[in-house]
């Protein structure tokens, strides 16, 4: 006996060190992730303005009131001292939304675009910013002594590209004014069609394979094709979804059969079925497991009662597996979240400025819009799309914890 335990110890010494470097390399692999995202969403950018504030308003513009803001506007416009808001351009802006009832903020938005003119020339990483700062004053001196006289200098300013902007702007053609709403709508409306459709039918499936059928050859052979569909590559649902959703049902998907033209099945309808089939199997088995978790005995206790099988799996066992039900939902949530080759499969736009109105509508989703920044030769769409990947990174980790909530708080009360 000896001779045998002393091998067992080494082995299990071996397995231990491997599980423990596993885990060091995944925390170092998540830290680095992390430090190069937020490496990339903050830091210091070189600013130029073809027009400082103080010219136009010898009080900062913020402190201004709406009606001083609206005046100020109206009076550089019949001026025509400026190129960017001559009477012409003042008259056009009215025509799209008379001035009366644009807000404070929006006035300042036509102030900084039309006069102002804010262009970030440069922008630079964090690291760089906390621990280079020469080379960054280096370039800001060699831009000013390479411009015209009488432009504004350029000027530092350090710029957080996660703000509350940003979270309110459409795509655009320049970065900083750029934003993720539409792709954050289309992410929630996509979501929300999977859950709707998938969280009752992936129950319902595994409510019936785990209660209701028999052991045969046809549930085997069902049980093992919902396992192998897990491990599909997320591309070939997209492909599928592609067929049938977007073209085979493109008269449904589109909105056509409801009166609604002008659409093709490139909608969030059919990106929402499409992730729907990619968490099905997911559901399926994570649902299978929580109800093959509940103890036998309180089945037997329910029909020693006197109740019937479906009193028994509605009253006993589906409380009892809930916990895990949610948590295998929400884990499955959050991959569809994070997906993008099936969404790019599916139409998915790569720009679109128009926020998502129903079911029929265009979209676009957060890794498509991550992937479409990352793609543009600016710089500082680069620096956006490491903004987009952590406020991504933030809901994931959010649904995350949610589950792991819902699943001890549920377990508590059980």
């Amino acid at each position: 006996m000896q001779s045998n335990i002393i091998p067992r110890k080494r082995n299990a010494k071996i397995g231990q060190a491997i599980m423990f470097l596993s885990t060091a390399f995944a925390l170092i692999a998540l830290v680095a992730l992390l430090l190069n995202v937020f490496n990339s969403s903050f830091g210091n950018v070189i600013v130029r303005r073809e027009i400082e504030p103080s010219v136009l308003s010898p009080t900062p513009l913020e402190q201004l009131s709406r009606d001083e803001l609206d005046a100020l506007v109206k009076r550089i416009a019949n001026s025509d001292d400026y190129d960017g808001l001559t009477r012409a351009a003042y008259r056009r802006l009215d025509s799209e939304k008379p001035f009366a009832e644009r807000n404070k903020a929006e006035i300042l938005a036509v102030i900084n675009e039309r006069l102002i003119r804010e262009e970030t020339i440069d922008s630079f990483t964090l690291w760089q910013t906390l621990f280079d700062r020469a080379s960054i004053n280096a370039e800001l001196a060699k831009l000013n002594n390479a411009s015209k006289a009488g432009t504004p200098e350029a000027r530092t300013e350090f710029r957080s590209w996660v703000s509350a902007r940003f979270f309110t702007q459409t795509m655009g053609s320049v970065a900083e004014l750029s934003g993720i709403r539409t792709a954050i709508l289309g992410s929630l409306a996509v979501i929300a069609i999977t859950m709707l459709v998938a969280l009752p039918i992936g129950v319902g499936a595994a409510i019936y394979l785990e209660e209701y059928a028999k052991k045969n050859r046809l549930n085997d052979l069902i049980q093992t094709n919902i396992t192998n569909l897990a491990g599909v590559p997320s591309i070939i649902y997209g492909m599928l979804g592609l067929f049938v959703f977007v073209r085979a049902l493109e008269s449904l998907t589109s909105g056509a059969i409801f009166g609604i033209a002008g659409n093709n099945g490139r909608t969030i309808l059919s990106a929402g079925l499409t992730m729907a089939l990619l968490v099905l199997p997911i559901i399926i088995i994570n649902a299978q497991e929580a109800i093959r978790a509940v103890p036998n005995s309180l089945r037997q206790a329910s029909y020693g009662i006197g109740a019937t099988q479906w009193e028994t799996i509605r009253d006993h066992v589906m409380p009892a597996a809930l916990p895990g039900i949610l948590t295998g939902t929400i884990l499955a949530m959050s991959r569809a979240m994070g997906e993008t080759a099936p969404m790019v499969v599916v139409g998915a736009s790569t720009f679109i400025v128009s926020d998502p109105t129903g079911p029929f509508s265009k979209f676009t989703t957060l890794p498509i819009q991550i992937y479409n920044w990352t793609s543009q030769p600016d710089e500082q769409f680069r620096n956006i799309a490491a903004a987009a990947i952590l406020v991504l990174l933030i809901i994931l980790l959010s649904l995350n914890m949610i589950a792991i909530l819902l699943r001890n708080k549920m377990r508590n009360t059980n």
